[in-house]
């Protein structure tokens, strides 16, 4: 057994001495805050003692032709950030975490995944940082690809120690932190249903709802109404799920679930791809109301079924906004990657997405939602609120920028300036399955209106804009 020791925090703090594998191993989940899933995880490590720094979370890609670009691409990117952050990295700790279909494969898991192992540590050491182990967490045991010995490493493995039984595991309930199930579960309940008869039913209300809602969206005055409804819609919604009883988690996603009709719900999906009314709701992001948000933004993931999939980016985005926003930062990551996966281009996904691997405060974040609503409030002309949000933008990005300066790389976000004419800008329209992109021909300015009836795709949708971002926990 590799004989080394991995402090939990920071000098000055208190600290946790993990001795080899098995104690790394226990305590991976309180290092992500769920067990993670079909995964792939990078700590660094710095210092002498191997004070735990960033870390980054990946699914194991299916397909091993994948596996050495993957290996290069996220050591380059915990290095690289871990430099930004706290320092080039002493040291690396690896696990690939992936249970046997059949629950009792796990060693042939183990050797299947020994060539990914294999390239993960040579992409770090090509960096010039070592990695200290590397372990493989599945069907309940775990093995070191470091450990040559036999005798504490054996070829079965050895036996994971029982949830909440270890030093590691009581020292993480005394300081509060808290392990939110498996990343399987947490994925789950922001997926879309799967139940047939539940499915064609959402479908149909959004069928319907969206070609009532698209020519209102590309009119000025009735867009402004169509955020006002979609607000109050969704205000309602919030205090009905709030008026609820209580229930634990396993029941409170159907419970929230039956609170909301279809047509509310598809109401309300469509509504928020418009960005400024999005960023309206993204301002229930804190008090008592943010608990009735963050539900109210899952359950409308979940109704986003079938060819919808994409529209989910929006209610996603926002519950892992809120999420960030109230301190569970497993949970944001877990709902920003979905988003991602729903619309890789979403842009204010992949600005949280970022800031928040990156280690900023919301509080900057929070502080520009708080005066744009306040200038929403306070604004009696169009022209006028057109001025604020620009203004309260342009802060977002100077906020952003002064919060990167603990090491972290500055976010460029797109200012936005108000038109000449005082008008605001033109809404996102809901773009219903079925159709793709299509470019705007050279020269073109206005938008294509589409007959009735008829299933169409606006081409400039908010959230296309910005470049791919790293896909990381």
């Amino acid at each position: 057994m590799n004989k080394h020791h991995e402090s939990t925090g920071p000098a000055g703090e208190q600290q946790i001495t993990l001795r080899g594998p098995a104690d790394l191993a226990d305590a991976l989940p309180y290092l992500m805050g769920f067990y993670p899933n079909d995964s792939v995880v990078m700590v660094a490590l710095h210092g002498g003692q191997g004070r735990f720094g960033g870390r980054l979370r990946l699914g194991i890609p299916q397909a091993p032709g994948e596996w050495g670009p993957i290996a290069d691409q996220l050591a380059e990117c915990l290095v690289s950030g871990s430099e930004r952050r706290e320092g080039r990295p002493d040291a690396i700790v690896i696990f690939l975490c992936q249970d046997s279909p059949d629950g009792a494969s796990g060693r042939l898991t183990m050797e299947r995944l020994r060539p990914f192992a294999q390239r993960l540590r040579t992409a770090c050491g090509a960096l010039d940082v070592p990695v200290l182990e590397a372990l493989c967490l599945s069907d309940g045991r775990y093995w070191s690809y470091c450990c040559p010995d036999p005798r504490c490493c054996p070829e079965q493995g050895n036996p994971l120690a029982m949830p909440g039984t270890t030093v590691m595991a009581a020292a993480a309930t005394y300081a509060g932190v808290h392990v939110r199930g498996t990343l399987r579960d947490m994925e789950a309940r922001l997926q879309p249903w799967r139940t047939p008869a539940a499915v064609r039913t959402q479908e149909r209300a959004l069928d319907t709802a969206g070609p009532a809602l698209l020519p209102r969206l590309l009119d000025e005055r009735a867009r402004r109404e169509v955020a006002t409804e979609t607000l109050g819609l969704a205000r309602r919604l919030m205090d009905r799920i709030e008026d609820a009883q209580p229930a634990p988690p396993a029941l409170a996603d159907a419970g929230d679930d039956q609170l909301i009709g279809s047509d509310e719900a598809a109401a309300v999906i469509l509504g928020l791809q418009d960005r400024d009314t999005r960023d309206k709701a993204a301002a229930w992001m804190e008090g008592p109301e943010a608990q009735s948000a963050l539900r109210l933004w899952r359950t409308l993931a979940r109704r986003c079924v079938g060819p919808y999939g994409e529209h989910a980016a929006a209610p996603l985005t926002l519950a892992g906004w809120v999420s960030w926003s109230t301190g569970d930062e497993p949970g944001a990551r877990v709902a920003l990657s979905l988003a991602l996966r729903a619309d890789p281009d979403y842009t204010f996904a992949q600005l949280l997405h970022r800031a928040c691997n990156e280690g900023l405060d919301p509080e900057a974040l929070r502080r520009c939602l708080r005066e744009a609503a306040d200038a929403d409030a306070d604004a009696d002309a169009d022209e006028e609120q057109a001025g604020a949000d620009a203004e309260a933008v342009g802060e977002m990005e100077t906020a952003v920028g002064a919060g990167a300066g603990r090491g972290a790389t500055p976010l460029h976000i797109r200012s936005v300036r108000a038109l000449p004419d005082g008008g605001r800008r033109r809404a996102r329209a809901p773009r219903p399955p079925g159709v793709g992109r299509r470019k705007a021909s050279p020269g073109s300015t206005r938008p294509r209106v589409p007959a009735a009836g008829r299933r169409t795709r606006d081409a400039r949708r908010y959230g296309r804009r910005g470049s791919r971002a790293r896909r990381h926990d």
